[in-house]
């Protein structure tokens, strides 16, 4: 049976070989056999497998996901349907926060047509009432009401910074993983301890690993936390929660 190296590999697809490694330390795409130095071999099967993922990938479907399909255990049509619900979710609420974009300019422009009743259309006043509402069921109200307590006791400046300080973070991960870097290394864990340290600031306590890794899944489950990060740079939150979830492993 004829195999292909990871530089073979690499060759082939495009795809890095720290993003293979990433593949094999989360079971997603396993070499056929590891020979001497840790080398790496791929068979005609793991090929098509990868070709598969990368597919997938390309529809923007997290790996967790991705995982499911490709071991048979979610069909792919159904992922498929869930992601384009989401997708059309999300493309209402973009529609209406650029239309909401669109109006301010004319208003700044002399437009005075604009009112405050329209001024936060797309904004999601509703919206961030879930996100408490869904905080306040995972954590507990006690969590809430610290992490209120905590931020209101911010100086303004500190407070009004917090938005730059999550966009620092973002753009540094977002740059590791450009550069291959998977999720679990000493660089990224260190962008993620930086993380967990600033959350821990706002929530007025150190999250426990559950804590964590509810919150991490919290970014890869709603679709608007998805296309914020995602907007940094595709499959990032994903990327995030596969940090969060090794940090909280290794360190929680």
């Amino acid at each position: 049976m004829r195999t292909w190296t990871t530089t073979e590999v690499t060759r082939l697809t495009g795809v890095t070989s720290r993003t293979l490694r990433h593949y094999d330390a989360i079971g997603i795409l396993e070499p056929v056999a590891t020979g001497h130095g840790g080398l790496r071999r791929y068979g005609e099967a793991e090929l098509l497998r990868l070709q598969r993922i990368l597919l997938l990938k390309r529809l923007g479907l997290r790996l967790d996901v991705i995982a499911e399909i490709v071991d048979g255990a979610l069909p792919e049509a159904d992922a498929l349907k869930r992601h384009a619900e989401q997708l059309d979710e999300e493309r209402e609420r973009l529609d209406r926060l650029a239309d909401t974009v669109a109006a301010t300019i004319r208003q700044l422009e002399g437009d005075q047509t604009m009112t405050p009743e329209t001024w936060f259309d797309g904004l999601d006043a509703g919206k961030q009432a879930e996100y408490e509402a869904e905080a306040r069921r995972r954590w507990g109200d006690a969590a809430v009401d610290a992490s209120d307590t905590a931020v209101r006791a911010m100086p303004e400046a500190e407070r009004r910074a917090i938005p730059a300080k999550f966009d620092e973070l973002h753009r540094r991960l977002a740059a590791l993983k450009e550069a291959g870097e998977p999720a679990d290394s000493a660089a990224v864990q260190a962008v993620v301890a930086d993380h967990y340290a600033f959350i821990a600031k706002l929530w007025g306590t150190a999250p426990t690993a559950e804590a964590y890794t509810g919150l991490a899944a919290l970014y890869t489950d709603d679709p608007a936390f998805i296309a914020t990060y995602d907007a940094v740079a595709e499959g990032l939150a994903t990327y995030l929660r596969a940090g969060m979830d090794a940090y909280a492993a290794a360190n929680l």
